[in-house]
């Protein structure tokens, strides 16, 4: 019996809150759009900073360093050199091309150039093994090339190494740009949703206000904080949820945009077909994330305003 009331009142409340919610409209559409920004700039933010790092981390796969080593290297130098490669702690693999099987690449590289292909026929194998070494981080880079350049290396190389140097330049660019893109996106979203709590605050001291004379018949009556406090959390988390639905349908207009009208998969640093895949494949997921994160904002704020304005204290 005790739990049945207990349905009934939180049935109520929920009920009350949603009246409370269509019947204050006017002066909640404030509050609503804020949020819709604050929930979509921290999306927008959150799916950049992925498209950003898919691209680094692509890119760092097409990165490696190569060493080229002389004809007159001995298997035994070749393996000690691969083995203590292997161990160096940023070398994320290493892979050994003997003379054929590096002819055989750079001839299936170059299939279309007949007169290459010509000449090299006629000559013995110019090209030399050669070990690709792809680094964890390209940060850290530097002690690969330290151990590289050391005299007792560098006398089994036929040339210097070779470095992807416009490829880690690439990274360098996408790297800071992440960098700025996150923090921005922190201060913006911190900024908008202390402007969202602010205008609820606002919002729901106008409503209580408003039924200022109805609270007081309720308490007199005997009704408890719960009960009283209930409908604005109730009606702030309706904000929420309205913010989060429409703050995904931008988000989804956006890149649905985006993908038509620029026709093409990259924006300068931005992989808009990467971003609008990602955004698709867990389209479900941000919408529940959304909503979590616009009720949380809406509830929070709500339950701090509602103890202010309407004097209750922590305790009942």
């Amino acid at each position: 019996m005790n739990i049945r009331r207990q349905l009934t009142t939180f049935w109520r409340i929920i009920l009350t809150g949603a009246i409370n919610f269509i019947r204050n409209m006017s002066i909640a559409v404030a509050a609503i759009a804020i949020m819709v920004v604050t929930l979509t700039v921290l999306l927008l933010s959150l799916i950049i900073n992925t498209t950003f790092s898919n691209t680094i981390s692509q890119i760092t796969n097409k990165i490696d360093i190569s060493v080229y080593l002389k004809d007159s290297d001995t298997a035994a130098q070749t393996d000690s050199l691969i083995k203590q490669i292997k161990i160096l702690p940023n070398v994320a693999s290493v892979q050994y091309l003997d003379k054929a099987q590096v002819l055989k690449q750079y001839e299936a590289q170059n299939a279309g150039n007949q007169q290459l292909a010509l000449a090299i026929s006629e000559t013995s194998n110019p090209l030399p093994a050669t070990i690709h070494i792809k680094p964890k981080n390209l940060d850290e880079i530097s002690s690969i090339k330290t151990f590289l350049v050391q005299p007792n290396i560098m006398a089994l190389q036929s040339n210097p190494p070779s470095y992807s140097g416009s490829l880690e330049q690439a990274i360098n660019n996408i790297t800071h740009a992440t960098d700025i893109l996150k923090k921005l996106g922190i201060i913006a979203v911190i900024i908008f949703a202390v402007i969202c709590v602010l205008i609820i605050f606002n919002t729901l001291q106008m409503a209580i206000f408003n039924r200022r004379d109805e609270i007081g018949i309720m308490r007199l009556l005997g009704a408890n904080k719960a009960y009283i406090r209930g409908p604005f959390i109730v009606e702030s988390a309706i904000y929420g949820l309205l913010a989060a639905v429409i703050s995904i349908v931008i988000i989804n207009s956006i890149f649905v945009t985006a993908s038509s009208t620029l026709q093409a998969t990259t924006l300068g640093l931005l992989d808009i077909g990467y971003a609008t895949t990602y955004f698709d494949n867990h389209f479900w997921l941000f919408l529940t994330f959304q909503i979590l994160i616009g009720i949380i904002i809406g509830a929070a704020s709500a339950t701090i305003a509602t103890r202010r304005y309407l004097k209750f204290k922590l305790k009942k």
